[in-house]
């Protein structure tokens, strides 16, 4: 993947960088492999805004994605890369031996043509899929289940891999992005490779009205609100917080800790802080 960088014709476009697309093969989306959705704005099943600053936002259609991989010793073939609007990796299209269609995320190095399979004896490539157990050590992993047979949870977007570091009875060591090492069952099936359109960090809207497409409405500083509306708000001219960074609500807004002790906190071997 390429990024494209624009004259600058407006204040607009003077910062903008967009991906170049030159590796979409289809622009067209397969029908079969669509579903609508309904845009929700933030709401809950209430009506309530749960999530402040959501609306609008471009008309998409989700891909049905298979992160199962569960097609064990079904060959199939790469026949197009497409663009996926709900995800940062693009997307592959594959049509298997049996003709039955799905779609997967595209790894690097996989291109239009390629053979995949899933199971323990396929080949270490980009694109096929195996257990952790049967993978060897030091190779790049993505689309890693947490739980066997639930499917891909976790290193799935644009760019990301995890590596396999070793294994250790019915666990594998596994480095994680985020520089998180955590034992996994060897029963948990991955993907090999890196995940493709690794140049999507680099990516710069330009504008707000291409921030308003992604559905992400303005947000209002707290020290622009009245006291009423913000603890940060009030006083004459600009104001210092002279407190904790707040939410609207009263509670701490930074450097709080939010995260609950989960039962799989055991299998943590090295924290990414």
């Amino acid at each position: 993947m390429a990024l494209k960088t624009y004259r600058p014709t407006s204040p607009g476009r003077r910062g903008m960088v967009t991906p170049s697309f030159e590796e979409i093969t289809k622009p067209v989306p397969e029908r079969s492999l669509l579903l609508p959705i309904k845009k929700k704005a933030g709401r809950n099943n209430r009506g309530v805004v749960t999530v402040r600053h959501r609306g609008g936002g471009a008309k998409r259609r989700l891909r049905i994605i298979d992160f199962k991989r569960d097609k064990v010793g079904v060959q199939g073939k790469v026949t197009s890369i497409e663009y996926d609007p709900n995800r940062s990796a693009r997307i592959a299209l594959i049509c298997y031996a049996d003709g039955e269609k799905r779609y997967i995320l595209a790894p690097m190095g996989l291109n239009v043509g390629d053979m995949i399979i899933a199971g323990e004896s396929a080949d270490i490539k980009p694109g096929n899929t195996m257990p952790l157990g049967a993978i060897p050590d030091g190779t790049m992993i993505h689309n890693l289940e947490f739980e066997p047979g639930k499917g891909g949870q976790i290193v799935r977007s644009a760019g990301t891999a995890a590596q396999l570091l070793g294994k250790e009875g019915k666990y594998c060591l596994v480095r994680l992005p985020s520089g998180e090492v955590r034992r996994f069952m060897s029963n948990c099936v991955a993907t090999i490779g890196q995940i493709g359109n690794v140049e999507h960090q680099g990516i710069r809207m330009g504008k707000a009205g291409r921030i308003r497409l992604l559905g992400r409405r303005p947000q209002v500083r707290g020290s622009a609100m009245t006291p009423r509306d913000h603890p940060h708000g009030g006083g004459e001219g600009r104001a210092p917080r002279g407190m904790t960074p707040s939410t609207p609500w009263g509670k701490v807004a930074l450097g709080k800790k939010t995260r609950i002790n989960k039962a799989s906190d055991r299998l943590i071997v090295k924290r990414r802080k």
